[in-house]
């Protein structure tokens, strides 16, 4: 009997604990963060000059008893928008140094010829821009200040929780300084950039909040304030900040070169599914596949179409999200050791990287070759026809060797279900070229001997590369 009371106090005292350690973690007002870190936040007011309005206009039908009413309206109205006038912009930022550098986005300031600062303690300065980024959509812009400016620094996004506290600082809607608190909701989070790493916050970020701050506790910016979901243009609770782990690289560029200066490995690449993994011999699906290999650090080091990209750097390689970041994160000119996975077996190669920002654009240059013979087949549900030069101009195929050209796709088929069509260029099966259907049809029967249950092809549409698995199994 005494046992029991003994547990039933135990019990009691610990969960007595839990919500008081709950508690504990919860800080008891946010006062003291704002008064830290507050006079560090900026309002920017941005201003440029736009042409009038152009492009069609509302009409109503001739002989309406209004036409007459409508037409002087709008002879008034066009005659004051055709000239240019100026616009301006709302948005937010932070100091990161006594001197007077600012961080914002760069949608914020954008295309403006005057930007203005705003401090809290209520005075202004003008700002010019030091540099841009609209890969990661950040900009680094400088006053000049008479005393030294409260700053306020970067923390490491990466040990961010979800769960964990943050509170964004801003100018949401042009309403000046404002607070809001919530917590990290995700992380890594990628909207459309190659280059995006986003927390994910339910802390109120409207519009205004663009470019001002997401700190955690100890008053450290772990993210740039840049995106919101919502199908109303207000806060639903689902904002986006550029994790730090990217912004901090990415501001030590613009403030050293006013640019910036990425890696650039020179591939193509798609990520690995499952199916193209076994049609690989992959153990997972895992790496970056590439597509196409133009001139550049990769093939002079040797790399190939089919390679898989297992690690770079030391770094294993998950997805191609993974292999951009990292090597746009590289210093440009450093050689580094690459782990790729070929014809069932992984070997390490040495590349020079290039930057990014100088070879974007560049694009192969293969001499073509005389037209094949005409001789088509159906292949995998897939009608097939050798591409011709003709065909080459109008598929954009231009840099192709062989190939097949891709007349039509039974709806039933497996190739329908990955989404081939019509127009889709076939270069590769089993990761060897083909220019005959019949070449296509020994790659299959050479797969289907050796007991794989998929086939890889690499196919090109409007010119661009990429792989798909299909089942052998009903084919």
């Amino acid at each position: 009997m005494m046992a029991m009371i003994l547990a039933m106090a135990i019990l009691a005292v610990m969960a007595s604990i839990a919500p008081a350690n709950a508690q504990a973690n919860r800080p008891a007002t946010f006062a003291d963060l704002v008064d830290q870190v507050g006079d560090a936040v900026v309002n920017i007011t941005t201003s440029s000059v736009v042409a009038g309005r152009t492009g069609p206009q509302p009409m109503v039908p001739e002989g309406s008893p209004l036409e007459d009413f409508f037409n002087d309206f709008m002879d008034r109205n066009n005659r004051s928008d055709e000239a240019p006038r100026r616009s301006q912009a709302l948005g937010s930022g932070f100091v990161i140094s006594e001197d007077g550098y600012i961080v914002t986005n760069n949608h914020v300031i954008e295309g403006a010829d005057e930007i203005l600062i705003e401090f809290r303690g209520g005075f202004e300065l003008p700002a010019e821009v030091i540099g841009t980024d609209p890969n990661t959509d950040i900009a680094v812009l400088k006053v000049e200040p008479d005393e030294p400016l409260l700053f306020v620094p970067f923390g490491d996004s990466d040990v961010m929780r979800v769960g964990d506290w943050v509170m964004a600082m801003g100018n949401p809607l042009g309403q000046g300084f404002s607070v809001s608190v919530g917590i990290v909701s995700a992380r890594e989070r990628a909207l459309s950039g190659s280059y995006d790493d986003f927390i994910q916050t339910d802390a109120a970020i409207n519009r205004g909040n663009s470019g001002g701050p997401l700190f955690n506790l100890d008053g450290e910016v772990i993210g740039v304030n840049t995106a919101i979901l919502s199908p109303n243009g207000g806060s639903i609770g689902i904002g986006f900040a550029m994790s730090s782990a990217v912004v901090t690289r990415v501001v030590d560029q613009l403030q050293e070169f006013g640019e910036t200066r990425r890696g650039w490995l020179g591939v193509r690449i798609q990520d690995v599914s499952p199916d193209i993994a076994e049609g690989l011999g992959l153990d997972e699906p895992r790496g970056a596949l590439v597509t196409d290999v133009p001139d550049g650090p990769a093939m002079e080091a040797g790399v190939e179409v089919g390679d898989v990209i297992l690690a770079f750097d030391g770094v294993d390689v998950q997805d191609t999200r993974e292999l951009v970041r990292n090597v746009g994160n590289a210093p440009v000119g450093e050689t580094v050791r690459m782990l790729v996975f070929r014809d069932g077996s992984t070997q390490t190669l040495r590349v020079t990287l290039g930057r990014r920002e100088t070879a974007e654009g560049a694009s192969p240059t293969i001499p073509g070759q005389p037209p094949a013979t005409p001789s088509g087949g159906d292949v995998l549900g897939m009608s097939l026809m050798p591409l011709t030069d003709e065909r080459r101009e109008e598929l954009n195929a231009q840099n192709v060797q062989g190939g097949l050209v891709i007349e039509s796709v039974e709806p039933e088929s497996d190739a329908a279900t990955k989404g081939l069509m019509p127009g889709d260029v076939i270069t590769e099966v089993g990761q060897q070229p083909v220019s005959e259907v019949s070449d296509f049809e020994t790659r299959v029967s050479e797969a289907e001997d050796a007991g794989q249950k998929s086939i890889l092809l690499l196919i090109r549409r409007d010119g661009n590369p990429r792989f798909v698995a299909l089942s052998l199994e009903d084919g």
